[in-house]
């Protein structure tokens, strides 16, 4: 049973990991090392012995293995990343980096993403060490680097260069999912992840003639860029529904009632249709239901007067399982003749089932302290490390559980301004975590 020290330890641990900027720039601007240290201080304090890894300096990401009862058993991994995005402090009521706790709740970047799952994994794993617990199954605990950038020095780094950590784990749990959707209704909803779109980041390049700004010019580098960035911009991508998706849907359906047989879906109609009668639930499946690739940064030219010889956009694309393939082609449609493209970034969409026995694992331990609560699958619109440790054949959902007041937006939180979490979320937090991790 979790006890006081581990709900007093779970919010302190929380806020001393916002204290510690991790902030990820991109481009290998970042130093989670100091975080790291942390993390592994409190395992080791635990009797868990940590190992610290490197690719680039100070890039530090923690892996440790805990031993479980039955040896028979496949290995899970329970992941968590340390870095955040950048936060502008003058935009805040609280300084994103003071972890502060006023009003029942933690302040600070990485609040919701993720560091609060830190916590809850540290806290956990310390409740063990004093109870003499022991999991069932052998677990991997991984707090990793650069999630939010190549990942590069996380999670693909600890894949490709020490794979035999991992020996054993076949499923996987991470970031986001198990937390409290209100649907406006008095609902309320726990979306756990069994998928994520594919990352597609785009560079594209569009050639022509330099020269003067007076002169006429029909080879503009920018003017051809620019057609390119509005027909992706505009681009109305079809409809297509991937198993997890589908899954989602239909208990979405059922829980409002709704007649619908999505396994002979007629075409875009339908879907958007069931859309329309979830009402505010279509949030959790809207972007999921089709591929997408938004326009999000220009570079062209250095002087008013001059038509540059090249011209650049990044757009930030992502597709559906299984759809990878229609997604290029489609890429090579817009962009044109006159314009390349090249992948940045890619990564695979994921699907899990949501049938396995580990889905029906975090659903009961979700429903027992949520009772009144629905669980639903869902799949992720953007993406997490678990696209880096699916190179190893390991299966990812994701859960970091959280119960949320009516009125707290969890997920215009991520990346967003004043980030936070209530406190009462994370002690919700352990306890789920603690049941699941306990028989998973």
């Amino acid at each position: 049973m979790v006890d006081a020290q581990a709900r007093d330890e779970v919010v302190r641990f929380t806020s001393d990991l916002i204290r510690v900027d991790t902030t990820n720039r991109g481009g290998g601007d970042c130093r989670e090392r100091p975080a790291a240290e942390y993390a592994a201080g409190l395992l080791a304090e635990a009797g868990i012995e940590p190992t610290l890894l490197e690719r680039t300096p100070g890039r530090t990401n923690v892996v440790a293995r805990i031993e479980g009862a039955d040896p028979a058993a496949d290995a899970l991994l329970v992941h968590g990343h340390l870095d955040v995005v950048p936060a502008e402090a003058a935009d805040w009521s609280v300084h994103p980096f003071s972890g502060e706790v006023r009003d029942g709740v933690v302040w600070g970047r990485g609040a919701v993403d993720m560091k609060n799952m830190d916590a809850m994994i540290l806290a956990v794993l310390r409740l063990w060490a004093r109870q003499g617990v022991r999991p069932r199954r052998d677990l991997v605990i991984a707090f990793t680097a650069d999630e939010e950038a190549s990942a590069e020095d996380g999670s693909g780094f600890l894949a490709d260069r020490h794979p035999g950590l991992f020996e054993g784990c076949t499923e996987a749990v991470g970031e986001s999912g198990a937390f409290t959707f209100h649907d406006g209704t008095g609902r309320e909803i726990y979306p756990i992840a069994a998928g994520e779109r594919g990352t597609g980041w785009l560079k594209l390049t569009a050639r022509g003639r330099a020269g003067h700004g007076s002169k006429v010019n029909r080879e503009n580098a920018v003017t051809r860029l620019a057609a390119a960035v509005t027909r992706i911009g505009e681009h109305a991508w079809p409809l297509r529904v991937t198993p997890t998706v589908r899954a989602a849907l239909t208990e979405l359906a059922a829980l409002y009632g709704i007649e619908t047989d999505l396994h002979d879906v007629a075409g875009p109609h339908d879907v958007d249709g069931l859309l329309e009668k979830l009402g505010p639930a279509a949030a959790l499946v809207e972007a999921t239901v089709r591929n997408s690739a938004n326009p999000t940064m220009l570079d062209a030219g250095y002087k008013v007067n001059v038509i540059p010889g090249e011209a650049v956009a990044f757009v930030d694309g992502r597709y559906l399982a299984g759809c990878e393939d229609e997604f290029r082609a489609t890429l090579d449609e817009l962009t044109g003749p006159d314009v390349d493209w090249e992948f940045q970034h890619r990564e695979v969409a994921l699907q899990a089932p949501v049938d396995a026995p580990l889905f029906a694992r975090m659903r009961a331990a979700v429903e027992e302290f949520a009772p009144e609560g629905h669980v639903v699958p869902y799949c992720m619109s953007g993406g997490t490390d678990a696209k880096q440790f699916s190179r190893l054949g390991i299966t990812g959902y994701g859960f970091a559980p959280l119960k949320l007041p009516i009125g707290f937006d969890y997920q215009t939180l991520f990346h967003g301004v004043d980030e936070r979490v209530p406190v009462e979320a994370l002690h919700f937090g352990v306890h789920v975590l603690d049941r699941f991790l306990r028989t998973a």
